[in-house]
């Protein structure tokens, strides 16, 4: 049931099918190990990690194989004990390749994680917190894979206040925040307090969109009442999960145009990525694994899996089995999740679903992109209140510039909402994709 009456939300935005009643009720389960894994250097937004290791060599589970390159970058862990077969170029979701670590698995190993250490993150100051982790190698794992320490260190002369913690989750098929919240419960309070330590908030607060209830209700009575963190439902609908929209439902604060969070004294989490500081940093320990959903109608047995880091995609499907060929695989959700064109792309630490679609209609596929009929759906749909109508005129008219320094290309985060309600068929996303990476490539 919802309540849209009491649920906090934004202007605009749509109203996707959800898809989530394929794993909403499904445990988190362990994958296997795959007999190789690829760990690429590069996860993160920032510069990539510099390896530790070198062909031949053995490793142990949670072992450091790679370093961080700077403040901006996080180091890599090995995800299961076992042997560097090769350095080299593997397949990434973006297209070009990247380099990557191949690891043989010892499956004969216990695969326990051997490098570890027990430590009282009560007793750390702020800034030790900050450093233990960018070790951890913790990235933002709802998508952005933004360095999580970075987040949790202002630029100077800004101060913040609240600490939001994201499991709006607003992506269809995707379930994996969901279950975190019901079954990593302990986890995500005690990262939270790290994270309100680390950054200097005064309190948390926990969105969830009011489809997922149970998750608000079973943190309310899990949370202790002396801390200061709240669960707040809002309303069910798409992109709340988006930083500045969510920023807008719970506070009602707008984050300026081309500006920070923390410009309006917030810090935005994911409840994975919290989870993770909460149950690695106490034990000295890396991110070797993470919660992947995996769904959609060519999935034959959907579910949310604990997946070792590097695992790839031949592999996970073949665990959960599927309904013959795949039309395409996208990773993340349908929305703003990416396709990929190899199976032999391992799950990154950005990775939160894996989504398997059957083969398109041909008919559909041969849809026909008509021209723009003005009908204002886009406007009406746009979470930022930009004019895609005009700004895919001006992609059609190779007016990159016009895009950006008079109608505001670079606030557009690539929602999917304008797309998603044109009647006319226009690929908008893609195209304000494509002018913003011509744009840059201008520099």
């Amino acid at each position: 049931m919802r309540f849209f009456r009491r649920s906090k939300t934004f202007d605009h935005g749509i109203y996707p099918i959800e898809h989530k009643e394929l794993t909403a009720d499904k445990p988190i389960r362990r994958m296997p190990f795959a007999p190789e894994l690829v760990i690429p250097l590069s996860q993160h937004k920032g510069k990539p990690a510099e390896p530790l290791v070198r062909v031949g060599q053995e490793v142990v589970r949670g072992e450091p194989i790679a370093r961080a390159d700077g403040f901006v970058s996080v180091p890599m862990h090995a995800p299961a004990t076992g042997v560097v077969r090769a350095i080299g170029l593997a397949p990434s979701a973006e297209g070009p390749k990247v380099q990557a670590i191949y690891l043989k698995v010892y499956h004969a190993a216990s695969q326990q994680v051997l490098y570890d250490m027990e430590r009282d993150p009560e007793r750390m100051a702020p800034d030790e917190i900050i450093a233990a982790v960018q070790e951890s190698g913790l990235v933002g794992l709802g998508g952005g894979a933004f360095p999580s320490h970075v987040k949790m260190k202002p630029p100077a002369g800004r101060v913040i206040e609240t600490l939001l913690v994201n499991g709006c989750e607003c992506e269809p098929y995707l379930t994996c925040d969901h279950r975190i919240m019901l079954e990593h419960t302990d986890a995500l309070i005690r990262g939270i307090r790290m994270a309100l330590r680390a950054t200097g908030a005064k309190r948390a607060i926990i969105g969830v969109e009011d489809n997922k209830l149970d998750a608000v209700a079973h943190l309310r009575a899990r949370i202790p009442r002396h801390l200061p963190i709240t669960a707040e439902a809002v309303r069910t609908k798409y992109p709340q999960g988006a930083e500045k929209m969510l920023i807008k439902s719970l506070l009602g604060l707008e984050v300026p145009a081309g500006g920070l969070t923390s410009d309006v004294g917030v810090a935005v989490f994911n409840v994975g990525t919290l989870a993770q500081i909460g149950d690695l940093l106490p034990k000295s320990r890396g991110l070797i694994e993470r919660v992947v959903t995996v769904s959609g109608p060519a999935v034959a047995n959907p579910g949310n899996f604990m997946v070792p880091i590097g695992t790839p995609l031949r592999f996970l499907l073949e665990q959960v089995g599927l309904r013959g060929e795949p039309g395409e695989v996208i990773l993340g959700g349908p929305m703003m999740g990416m396709a990929v064109s190899s199976l032999d792309v391992p799950v990154t630490k950005a990775v939160s679903g894996v989504v398997a679609l059957e083969p398109e209609n041909p008919d559909l596929a041969r849809r026909k992109v008509h021209p723009c009929i003005k009908c204002g759906e886009c406007l009406n749909a746009c979470p930022i209140s930009l004019n895609p109508s005009m700004l895919g005129e001006l992609a059609l008219a190779r007016e990159y510039g016009i895009m950006a320094e008079q109608f505001h290309l670079d606030q557009c985060f690539e929602c999917g909402c304008c797309a998603y309600v044109c009647p006319s068929n226009i690929p908008l996303t893609q195209y304000f994709r494509i002018a913003k990476s011509l744009n840059r490539d201008k520099g």
